[in-house]
């Protein structure tokens, strides 16, 4: 540390300490204040110099590159141009000699040798088709009849019309090379009788006629006027906005030359020196900022960590969603209010206490503590669990917590955060819910054996009237006082079988309709299909319906068997309600079941009226119906019985029907328990 800086470092808290008068304050200011401004200054005056010195930098390097670039240029014009006057020297000779294929083979090779960027010399006749050709008879990966691009062929157009040599514009051959074609006509008495060609590829014009001391220092490109690129020749890698471009001509036809220019590493003690300056004079300024600098930020930092605590604090108010933080131990770390106010305990009475938790239900104590147990090991539910919890006086609620882990800003594994909701009243409407579900489908059945209520009472009248009349018989035998108990037995058997034929048909009515929990048992579907058409039996009869099963031997299935007699009862009255305007040898009504993937898939199939397409969307939505006197409420029942046993139900139209409409009412249920 300088004297300088240790006079300053003395003279700071003294201006805190006393009281320094108007006058000398604000010459204290100023006198820290110019230091400042020279620093100020001196590295504007640096920055002014270091422009200077690279805007005139620059522009020695464009005027390099423009000379450069222009001698490059009139070098490849003079190539260009004196193979030119070759070729015409050799087109005048052609057309006098008579021994013009001996020539153009001597002159050819003599070119071939002296021009390596030269890939071929051709002689054409007016029709261009190859008459000769050197190197080869051949172009480069190309049969002649394949040669003439449009681009050579207009060339040619242009030479034989004006009569000069004339370039064709660039082609590609051979795997994206360019080439480029020069014309040259060859005359016989003001006529033209042919013309020699002369192909050059562009990457190897660069490569022979730019040195190599050229590429040191510049990119060297062939483009167009779409900076489509033709050829480079370069030995730096890298990108430069330093370049000049210049019109290619010979051969023209909208080409140009691009130079690109690197920079040069020169001057590199004065830029280092420069840079040695620029960092002293920053160093200087920031030691004298340093301290005002970090309390500014302190009190930032301090202002920003108020903010975002306030933040928080009224973010977290404002959660109904309880938020409970435990360590690895189990000890809770911290509880937000919308937790406190669900369990009714504070903050205070629940940080730091470690289990069993004053929020935990007494009676299932252990439930709670395996699953507290379970949590710390890692192995919580990722879908949350359900819980009992305790407020503090002492009613229950339910509550659905959600645990993940609690990282600090290091990555470490500190404990876990739990998210709690309280489900109570959401678990009391689902139970209302399900409620209210039973009470319809025990309503349904009512309306269903309402709706069956005469055909029932004239199936039950007919095994009533036999017993009364096997009864009335006994009595006569038996007044008769020639009665034998052989002649009075018969009489008895058929009134006990009658009688067995009655109580049937009561029993089954009386398990339809009587209002039972709901449960999934060990049942057999073709026992329950075949409850079901004894109900419908009497119906069948009245209506003139035909009524087909097909039920192979079935497994039992776990399932409630009064909601499958409710489900296929309901759609086996509807098929036949279906084909009540059908003719009587077209109604119907078949009924199969086959097993297919751990599943058995019931079919219900009528040659009815069919459903419309308007409706079909809407056949399972609760109170919707078809029928005048219907209330809308069987098929969403149905639906909601087999999605209770995990299975689907939905229709489809039957396309085996006499009548060509009709309907199949399918559904599935597993054959194993979920």
């Amino acid at each position: 540390m300088t004297r300088t800086e240790i006079t300053w470092c003395t003279i700071l808290p003294m201006s805190v300490a006393l009281p320094i008068p108007s006058g000398s304050s604000r010459r204290l200011r100023w006198l820290l204040a110019l230091p400042k401004l020279g620093i100020v200054l001196l590295l504007v005056a640096l920055l002014s110099l270091l422009w200077l010195l690279h805007r005139n930098e620059a522009e020695e390097e464009r005027s390099a590159l423009i000379k450069d670039v222009l001698w490059l240029e009139q070098n490849l014009r003079f190539h260009l141009n004196g193979n030119e006057e070759q070729l015409q020297q050799l087109a005048l000779e052609m057309a006098d000699l008579p021994g013009r294929q001996k020539l153009f083979r001597l002159r050819a090779e003599h070119m071939l040798k002296n021009s390596p960027d030269i890939a071929q010399i051709l002689w054409l006749d007016t029709k261009r088709q190859v008459l000769d050709a050197l190197p080869t008879s051949h172009l480069p990966e190309s049969d002649i009849e394949a040669f003439g691009p449009p681009v050579t062929a207009k060339a040619f157009e242009l030479a034989s019309r004006l009569g000069n040599r004339q370039y064709s514009e660039p082609f590609f051959l051979e795997g994206n090379r360019a080439f480029v074609e020069m014309l040259v006509p060859i005359f016989s008495e003001r006529r033209i009788t042919g013309m020699l060609a002369v192909i050059y590829p562009l990457d190897t014009l660069l490569a022979n006629q730019v040195p190599w001391w050229f590429t040191e220092k510049y990119k060297v490109e062939i483009i167009d006027d779409n900076d489509l690129q033709y050829a480079t020749k370069t030995r730096i890698l890298g990108n430069s906005d330093l370049r000049y471009e210049i019109p290619f001509d010979p051969p023209g036809s909208g080409l140009l030359l691009r130079i690109t220019s690197y920079h040069s590493p020169d001057n590199t003690l004065q830029r280092l020196l420069i840079a040695a300056i620029l960092m002293l004079a920053a160093g200087v300024f920031w030691s004298l900022w340093l301290v005002r600098d970090l309390m500014k930020k302190r009190s930032q930092a301090e202002e920003a960590l108020r903010a975002e605590h306030a933040f928080r604090a009224a973010m977290e108010d404002s959660l109904t969603v309880g938020m409970r933080a435990r360590d690895l131990q189990g000890r809770v770390i911290y509880v937000n209010p919308a937790f406190c106010s669900m369990t009714g305990f504070s903050a205070t009475e629940l940080v730091d206490k470690a289990p069993p938790m004053p929020y935990w239900a007494p009676e299932q104590l252990e439930e709670t503590y395996a699953m507290h147990q379970t949590v710390l090991a890692g192995e919580a539910p990722l879908d949350g669990f359900e819980i009992t919890f305790m407020r503090k006086n002492g009613e229950r609620f339910q509550a659905l917590v959600y645990e993940a882990k609690l990282i600090d800003g290091n990555g470490k594994h500190t404990g876990w955060m739990a998210s709690i909701l309280d489900i109570t009243e959401r678990k009391r409407t689902e139970e209302l819910a399900r409620q209210q579900q039973e009470q319809l489908q025990f309503t349904s059945r009512l309306v269903t054996m309402g709706e069956m209520a005469s055909t029932l009472a004239h199936e039950l009248n007919q095994p009533l009237a036999a017993i009364a009349s096997y009864n009335t018989g006994c009595l006569n035998l038996l007044g008769s006082g020639n009665a034998t108990p052989q002649d009075i037995q018969p009489a008895l058997e058929k009134i006990g079988v009658q009688a067995q034929r009655a109580g049937k048909i009561i029993r089954r009515v009386h398990d339809f309709v009587r209002k039972s929990e709901p449960k999934r048992a060990p049942c057999l579907l073709g026992e329950v299909i075949e409850d079901c058409l004894g109900f419908v039996e009497a119906e069948a009869r009245k209506r003139h319906v035909r009524i087909e099963c097909e039920i192979p031997p079935l497994p039992p299935i776990p399932a409630d068997r009064l909601m499958l007699e409710q489900v296929l009862l309901n759609l086996i009255r509807n098929g036949m309600e279906a084909m009540t305007g059908m003719p009587e040898a077209y109604r119907l009504l078949r009924i199969s079941v086959i097993a297919d993937n751990n599943e058995l898939i019931l079919d219900v199939t009528d040659c009815g009226s069919g459903i419309s397409p308007e409706s079909r969307d809407k056949l399972f939505t609760a109170f919707f119906t078809t029928k005048p006197d219907g209330m809308g409420i069987g098929l969403s029942i149905c639906r909601s019985i087999v999605e209770f046993h995990r299975g689907r139900l939905w229709a489809e139209d039957n396309p085996n029907s006499p009548t060509g409409s009709g309907t199949i009412f399918r559904f599935t249920l597993p054959l194993e328990a979920t």
